[in-house]
């Protein structure tokens, strides 16, 4: 039976439950230059106040992007290819260092847990020059999942 596209419409706690598990998405910014979207792969959590994370460098187009221009949007998916997706759309700031070290902190629990030793990750992120870019979401579309429109699954 061919599979139905799905289109499932959320509030904002459903919409930070489907994100947390997910750590995979596509980074969205605007090119300082023309304006014209660069696109990032990137690893995402989600912070405590309910916004998308992303660890990167202070030079990465990335970064400078989000600077000149705080509208993003990232697309999340899921680890299986045709899996569950969802796009949120918001404002980002970009935190670098000393004021970023505490937030990546944060970053790391919020995808891979505790760290054997936080003292040695936190000079690790002052030694790499890590920042932080973090996305407020303004508004999201549906959770999605590839398929069939419903009336052309049936047949």
């Amino acid at each position: 039976m061919p599979k139905t596209a799905t289109a499932d419409r959320v509030d904002r706690e459903g919409l930070l439950a489907f994100l947390r598990p997910r750590h995979r998405a596509l980074l969205a910014t605007r090119r300082r230059s023309d304006g014209e979207p660069q696109i990032s792969p990137v690893s995402c959590g989600v912070d405590a106040e309910g916004r998308i994370v992303v660890s990167t460098y202070p030079q990465r187009a990335k970064s400078a992007n989000a600077r000149a221009d705080e509208r993003v949007s990232v697309v999340v998916v899921s680890d299986e290819w045709d899996g569950p997706w969802v796009q949120v759309d918001g404002t980002a700031e970009v935190l670098d260092l000393p004021e970023s070290v505490e937030p990546l902190v944060e970053y790391f629990r919020s995808i891979s847990g505790e760290h054997p030793d936080w003292e040695e990750y936190r000079a690790a992120m002052v030694r790499q020059g890590k920042s932080l870019i973090r996305v407020t979401p303004v508004r999201w579309g549906p959770i999605a999942t590839g398929g069939f429109p419903p009336e052309l699954a049936a047949d």
